[in-house]
């Protein structure tokens, strides 16, 4: 958290939480919800400024509650998640890459829901792999022990059988069935925090 942030909560430590004006959405896109889409379910126009995303991503927490928020001086901005907390993007020297440019050194837990969406947990950080990047993703997953085929994917997709696996980091970490019911539960988030 930067040191200004943290002079501001001390100066005004009783300013009010904001709510639904600033989202994520599923590529790790930060979204400005003005009131027009609030109130029409929209994502919002999205983030250009390179030294306010920075910010957003230096002073990005979470509370007690599983809510994820951007602490802006004495204020809680708390975030709209299309997906999940955090989007991973893959990196030919990095790995997964997380939004806010956070480098992945592990993966605790891997997840895959039955429209082929892959969820990574590292610590406390859940993060859906952004769409784009699928391909590079599956060519690092492993069915009872082999290369997976699309084939074989997809048919597990429709019903898991036969281990499969995520290598990462030097490990191979199962992978799970989830429900998009199920999400937010097991990884202990919540998409749309509310007062």
């Amino acid at each position: 958290m930067d040191d200004i942030v943290r002079q501001a909560m001390a100066k005004w430590p009783n300013v009010p939480h904001c709510y639904g004006w600033l989202g994520l959405d599923a590529r790790g896109a930060w979204r400005m919800r003005d009131e027009r889409a609030q109130q029409l379910g929209l994502s919002g126009d999205k983030l250009a400024h390179e030294a306010l995303i920075g910010f957003i991503n230096r002073n990005y927490a979470r509370d007690e509650r599983g809510c994820w928020y951007f602490q802006n001086g004495p204020q809680r901005v708390y975030l709209n998640l299309e997906a999940t907390p955090f989007v991973a993007r893959t990196d030919p020297a990095a790995g997964l890459v997380l939004q806010t440019g956070e480098a992945l050194t592990a993966v605790d837990e891997a997840f895959m829901t039955s429209a082929g969406t892959v969820i990574v947990r590292s610590g406390d950080k859940a993060a859906q792999v952004d769409d784009r990047d699928m391909a590079s993703v599956t060519e690092w997953m492993l069915h009872d022990g082999v290369a997976v085929s699309d084939e074989t994917l997809m048919a597990w997709m429709e019903a898991p059988d036969g281990k499969l696996a995520l290598r990462y980091g030097g490990q191979v970490v199962p992978v799970q069935p989830i429900t998009d019911a199920e999400i937010e539960t097991r990884l202990g988030f919540n998409r749309t925090p509310a007062p």
